[in-house]
């Protein structure tokens, strides 16, 4: 289908926006950028019972309660952002709506940004706070026994390879919410070919991305850790619900992922929305954006609370 209307809005705005920057400059004039776009876009704060800093074991987190009920299952949830922007403080209105939509506490990272820590400090900060919330959960009011990972973009990458380590490491992860997820190093399919401009993401801002996490080639982007689509065996991961959209040049990498999580045996649903762009779910005033965000709440609670639900009454 066309691009939606909505979704046209917000790109040509962003195209409007658009300068040439220098590259000593162009970390700073996107980091700013993008913080201006985020403001402009707008977006009500829904309430949450609590939202408090937390440390985590050096990670800084923003912890959300959407009730004061002890017990609740837990979603640890990294922002998207190309590894180079985006603040956990940028993504509080997504938090708080995640933690009301799956009645579930969140715990929103604050993990170091490329290019001044390049790969692996952003999956390290990561991996360091899904662990810190297992075993700190109960005092966050959450339960270590229903956990969930999550993220958009880059923070969907950082949420499949969690997903891997967690597997690897034994942490029984109950789903894995990868939104329009970055998978794969190959700027070679369809979609990037489809879409390379005009889409909000663009091929060269994601190959720029990739330099800066990789710092420079200094890591090989086909690292399975980097490029969770290279990964020799999925089988094991926590089920997934993957979103992708139509004008979007990571979409087909995403779908090649569910389809690689279905053929390894792991429970998956893939959504696209048609007519949206990448980082859709970010404008929470669009009508698909509040679509996706009610589907992740459905999946996170069927995920999470399934054992609560089954539970006899006492």
């Amino acid at each position: 289908m066309p691009l939606h209307p909505q979704a046209k809005v917000i790109c040509d705005m962003l195209a409007a926006t658009r300068v040439e920057m220098p590259p000593d400059e162009r970390v700073d004039m996107t980091r700013n950028g993008w913080g201006l776009f985020l403001a402009m876009a707008g977006g009500e704060q829904e309430p949450v019972f609590a939202a408090e800093a937390r440390d985590a074991d050096g990670v800084p987190v923003r912890v959300y309660r959407p009730s004061p009920d002890p017990g609740l299952p837990v979603l640890v949830v990294f922002h998207g952002g190309g590894w180079v922007i985006g603040t956990a403080e940028q993504f509080d209105g997504i938090a708080r709506q995640l933690a009301n939509a799956s009645d579930a506490v969140v715990v929103s990272v604050d993990y170091r940004l490329a290019p001044e820590h390049p790969f692996p400090a952003p999956l390290d900060d990561c991996w360091t706070a899904v662990q810190w919330t297992f075993a700190h959960a109960a005092e966050l009011g959450g339960d270590p026994t229903r956990v969930a990972v999550g993220g958009d973009s880059a923070g969907g990458n950082l949420a499949a390879v969690c997903a891997l380590r967690a597997r690897d490491a034994g942490f029984p992860l109950a789903l894995q919410v990868l939104i329009y997820p970055v998978c794969d190093c190959d700027f070679t399919t369809a979609s990037y070919g489809e879409n390379a401009e005009g889409y909000f993401l663009e091929r060269e801002e994601m190959q720029w991305f990739f330099d800066c996490y990789t710092d420079r080639g200094k890591h090989d982007p086909a690292d399975p850790s980097i490029s969770p689509m290279r990964a020799d065996d999925l089988t094991g991961v926590a089920p997934a619900l993957v979103i992708t959209a139509e004008y979007d040049p990571l979409r087909d990498e995403g779908e090649a992922y569910a389809a690689r999580l279905v053929a390894d045996g792991v429970p998956t649903v893939a959504t696209r929305y048609d007519g949206m762009m990448h980082s859709f779910v970010t404008f929470t005033s669009l009508t698909d954006a509040q679509r996706a965000l009610a589907e992740i709440g459905d999946a996170l609670r069927d995920a999470l609370h399934a054992d609560a639900q089954q539970a006899p009454a006492s």
